[in-house]
Formats: C-alpha cells, sequence, structure tokens
C-alpha cells in the first residue's frame, strides 16, 4: 500500500507552488502598431500624442508630433485623415477627431510659440532641395535635425507650394501656414526665392554644388479638356484660377461658371467662385459617392450654394446669344484600379445642356518632367523613385506630387521624411557610418514589437464606454461667404479632452496595470522598467491578454 502524499505546507507565500510548466504559451507585453499609425501618410505615432493630449500635456503632444510631422496645424485642417477611416474605434462607435484634435495641439504650439529641436550635431554635408512644398520644406526639416546643411530652392515668391496656392484661406489660414514654415526656416534652412533650374547646365550645377539633391516640384502642367478651346476668353485652367483668387485677385468670368472636376482643387476653385460673388455649377463625371474631394468639403460646398451636377461629362461648348450652352451628358463612371484611371460611359438618352458664362476645368495636373534633371527617369507621368524616394540617378531623389499620384499634403509630407531618412543613409554610408536612429515611441513595455496591426477584437471593449465622437463646429454658410474665414472650427479644450479620452490607445501599453489585477497567479509584476510575466507561476490562461484594455499583449506559444 502506498503512503499518501503529504500536501505542500507553507506559513508565508505560494512562490514554492510553481505552477509554470502546466501552460502551453506565454503572454508578453507589446509595442504594435495601430491601425491609424498604419493608414498615417507621415506614420505619425497617434497613440502615443493622443495619450500626451488626453494627460493635457499639449506640450509633449505636440512634440511627439513633430517627429513626423513639422506641419500638426495644417495636416489638421487640410489633411484627408485615412486614419480616422482605419480607427478601430469606428467599428465600436465612432472613429476619434483625430484630425480635430492634431489642429488643437497644432494651434496651441503656435500660440505658445514653441519651437522645433535644433540639430545637436553639425555635418558638413550639403543637400539641395528643390522646391518649397510639404514634400520639400518636410525633407528640409528632418534634415536639419539631423545636422545636414540644407539649401531649398523655390521657384515662387514664397515657401509652401500647394499650401498655399493651391488651398483657400477659408481651408487654411496663411497666419498657421507661415507660422509652421517659419519654424523650419528658423533651423538654420538656407532659402533661395524667384530661382528655378530650367536647364541642363543649371541641374548639373546644383548637383555638383552638393552632396545630394530632392526634387520636389510638385505636378505644374494643367490637364486640359480636348473638346474645349482654352484660347477662348471664358475657358480658364483651375490651378491658375485658384492661385489668383488665393493672392486676393481672382480673374472676372462672369457671373454663371461651370467648375469640370471633383477633386479637392475642383471644389475649392467651385467654392472661391462663390465667395466670389458668383453662380457655381460643379460638373462631375464621379456620383456624389465617388467624389475624390473629401466629404465634408462637398457638404460644406453645397451649404454654400454650389450646384452639383453629378455623373456627367461636358461634351462641347458654344457661344450664342445669352452666354454660353454646354452639351453635357450623363455617364456611367467606373473607377479603375490606380488613381486617375477610369471609364465613364455615355448612357444613353442622358444628353442635356447646362448654360454658363464661363468654364474652368480642374480635372488634375501633372509634373513637368522637361524641366527636371535630364537623367532622372520617368515611370509615365512621374519621375521614377524606390521605395526609399531614390531616383535612378546617382544622389538624386524625389518626392511629392512629381513622384507620386497620391496627391495629398500628408502624402507629400510623409515622401519628404522619407527621402530625408534615405539621404541620411546614403551619406552616412559614404564615410561607413551607420544611420540615424529614426524616434519611436517611448513605452513602458520591454517585450519586441510586433508587426501585425492591432486589430478590434485584441481591445477588451468593455473597459470603454459607448461615447459619441464630438461634433465637428463649423462657421454658417452666410458668414463663410461674406467674411471669408476658416470654415472649419476648433475644438475647445474641454471637448477635446473628452475626445481624447475615446481613444483605444491601440497596440500601446497605458500602464493601467489590468494585467496585474486581473492574473489568477500573481503572475504579472509591474516595476520601473515596465511589466513582467513571471514564467515559473503563469499557467497561460490567457486572462491578461483578453482583458487588455489597449490590445498590447498577446500569447507566444512555448516548444518544450
Amino acid at each position: 500500500m502506498n503512503a499518501p502524499v503529504p500536501p505542500t505546507w507553507t506559513t508565508t507565500t505560494t512562490e514554492s507552488i510553481r505552477t509554470g510548466s502546466w501552460r502551453a504559451a506565454l503572454p508578453r507585453h507589446l509595442q504594435a502598431p495601430s491601425p491609424c499609425q498604419e493608414a498615417c501618410p507621415v506614420n505619425g505615432d497617434i497613440a502615443t500624442w493622443l495619450g500626451h493630449a488626453r494627460e493635457r500635456d499639449f506640450r509633449r503632444a505636440w512634440e511627439a508630433l513633430v517627429r513626423h510631422n513639422p506641419f500638426p496645424a495644417v495636416a489638421g485642417r487640410v489633411c484627408h485623415h485615412p486614419c480616422e477611416r482605419a480607427c478601430n474605434r469606428a467599428g465600436y462607435d465612432e472613429a476619434v477627431s483625430i484630425c480635430r484634435l492634431e489642429r488643437l495641439v497644432g494651434d496651441e504650439a503656435i500660440e505658445q510659440r514653441w519651437t522645433l529641436p535644433a540639430a545637436q550635431v553639425e555635418r558638413g554635408e550639403r543637400v539641395a532641395i528643390v522646391g518649397g512644398g510639404p514634400a520639400g520644406l518636410s525633407a528640409a526639416y528632418q534634415l536639419r535635425r539631423l545636422g545636414y546643411r540644407v539649401t531649398l530652392v523655390e521657384a515662387q515668391a514664397a515657401l509652401g507650394g500647394l499650401m498655399r496656392h493651391g488651398i483657400p484661406s477659408y481651408r487654411l489660414s496663411r497666419a498657421v501656414l507661415d507660422a509652421e514654415i517659419e519654424r523650419i526656416v528658423a533651423l538654420g534652412v538656407e532659402v533661395r526665392l524667384r530661382e528655378k533650374p530650367a536647364t541642363p547646365g543649371a541641374w548639373a550645377a546644383l548637383r555638383a554644388a552638393h552632396d545630394a539633391v530632392l526634387i520636389a516640384t510638385g505636378a505644374q502642367a494643367n490637364r486640359r479638356l480636348p473638346v474645349l478651346d482654352y484660347a477662348k476668353p471664358w475657358v480658364a485652367d483651375g490651378a491658375a484660377w485658384l492661385a489668383a483668387a488665393n493672392a486676393g485677385s481672382p480673374p472676372a468670368l462672369g457671373r454663371r461658371i461651370v467648375v469640370v472636376g471633383g477633386g479637392s482643387a475642383a471644389l475649392d476653385v467651385a467654392r472661391s467662385a462663390r465667395r466670389a460673388g458668383h453662380a457655381v455649377t460643379l460638373l462631375a463625371l464621379e456620383s456624389r459617392a465617388q467624389l475624390p474631394a473629401q466629404r465634408e468639403e462637398v457638404e460644406e460646398a453645397l451649404e454654400e450654394g454650389v450646384a452639383l451636377v453629378e455623373g456627367s461629362m461636358l461634351l462641347g461648348a458654344r457661344e450664342d446669344g445669352d452666354g454660353l450652352r454646354l452639351d453635357c451628358a450623363r455617364v456611367r463612371f467606373v473607377p479603375g484600379a490606380q488613381r486617375g484611371l477610369f471609364t465613364a460611359t455615355r448612357i444613353e438618352g442622358g444628353d442635356f445642356e447646362l448654360r454658363a458664362d464661363a468654364i474652368v476645368t480642374s480635372i488634375g495636373q501633372d509634373a513637368d518632367l522637361a524641366a527636371l534633371a535630364p537623367d532622372c527617369p520617368a515611370d509615365g507621368p512621374l519621375l521614377a523613385v524606390d521605395r526609399s524616394q531614390a531616383t535612378g540617378a546617382a544622389g538624386v531623389w524625389a518626392g511629392g506630387d512629381v513622384a507620386s499620384m497620391a496627391r495629398y499634403v500628408t502624402d507629400a509630407i510623409g515622401q519628404g521624411n522619407r527621402a530625408a531618412f534615405a539621404i541620411d543613409r546614403a551619406l552616412r554610408a559614404r564615410l561607413g557610418e551607420p544611420p540615424a536612429q529614426r524616434d519611436w515611441r517611448p513605452g513602458p513595455a520591454a517585450a519586441a514589437p510586433r508587426d501585425a496591426v492591432v486589430p478590434l477584437p485584441a481591445i477588451a471593449t468593455h473597459w470603454h464606454p459607448r461615447r459619441a465622437r464630438a461634433p465637428s463646429p463649423r462657421l454658417d454658410a452666410a458668414a463663410r461667404l461674406s467674411t471669408g474665414d476658416e470654415v472649419q472650427l476648433p475644438l475647445d479644450v474641454a471637448a477635446a479632452l473628452v475626445e481624447a479620452t475615446r481613444c483605444f490607445s491601440c497596440g500601446t501599453c497605458i500602464s493601467c496595470d489590468t494585467c496585474v489585477a486581473v492574473c489568477p497567479d500573481l503572475a504579472v509584476r509591474s516595476d520601473a522598467d515596465g511589466y513582467r510575466v513571471l514564467g515559473d507561476y503563469c499557467k497561460g490562461c490567457g486572462l491578461c491578454v483578453k482583458e487588455c484594455p489597449t490590445g498590447s499583449m498577446d500569447m507566444v506559444e512555448e516548444a518544450r
């Protein structure tokens, strides 16, 4: 007869009962990318800066923002915010109003006159950037932070590119734009205005005087409709008309204007024409749901009295005794696989006429490749670049609209960032130096990052009460047309703080101690370096992972 197994007795703790051998998987803490960060064109660490904003530490929020984007106040006004479409909260109640919160932080920085961090070490290499728009300015900022001597060459009389000449002040205050540009220049960027290298000799001289060159000249060549005669005084290019309007001198074209196009630029032309006193009709190939312009822009334009004729194309125009007679047709619009590609099929019996005094076409722009460095190969209407924004020419990179069909301000900012760090890697490699460390978010979790984006099921949503998204206030339509003030109004601080609490902080440990509290085996410890899972005692039940409010834990299978 076997003797009974004596019980394990203890008069202090249960640390002698090591039950960790029972498990098949071990939990770990993570720093994982959130869906909003993955979708962000500048790879902004949204969870981190929103966390600082939630604590009302707007200075630290701004410092986290400008690691990736020196234009938070600009982006908070004009970004197409793909981050919000990707937001996990959208699958729970409503997406977090990330763009409005970014604007608040950016505006606070301007009001408080915060300055950008200067270079810690000055380097001798020189980099020329041709084009002072969002891509060029973004690259100039990152390169100056890394210590390079940067020369910014701009053809116009002022920096800003599309942000200044293509976006009206009722969407982007010029005071805001100037403030964020001035901060970049103050880092020590040499600026050469009204200068444009337009010949092979000028490009050769520029490249000879610098260790690297970034081309960020944007898209300057207007696309035109073949059915119109642009020599007629009643036909105008949208970009030229808008640039004149933004400068305060909109060309006079008669009372009734038809704007052809459906993108943000076409909406800007139409809305600016309304502010100049015109009756405006927007003629778009796409249906309203398919318009490439942002939904908010379309809603605001309709509120301001722009008439939308959707799913239609212009066949031709002719003069008669009462201005112009426009021949139009209803179409079935099908977008292509790439931006800018589509098919538009006329609908039988769908022909109609419109009356107008002038036509302004805003159907896109292409890069003027003929004026660029002659040995940079093209990829259709763009300069050909690789994933690091490098062209096929030695020592030359390109970014923004000259190298991408994305055509959004924040996409250009992101490409400028990417090009700047690629230039840094290349110049350091010549000297046998390692590349500079790119800023990454700090966090209490010391475990390795996870590659996969945090999905909504990884979030313990019961820790997050359902709460409506903060309203997006905007100026009354009548006041917009009479004052020209910014249409979209900022969130007040109280509303912003509430909105910031709606963020799930996906993939970012917020040191909430939930994992410590729910562990039945007391196998999770918190110390100064973060959290530790005690393998001797963890049974691998996964309760801590299931209860994590931010999805910053997962289970790793163990091979024994």
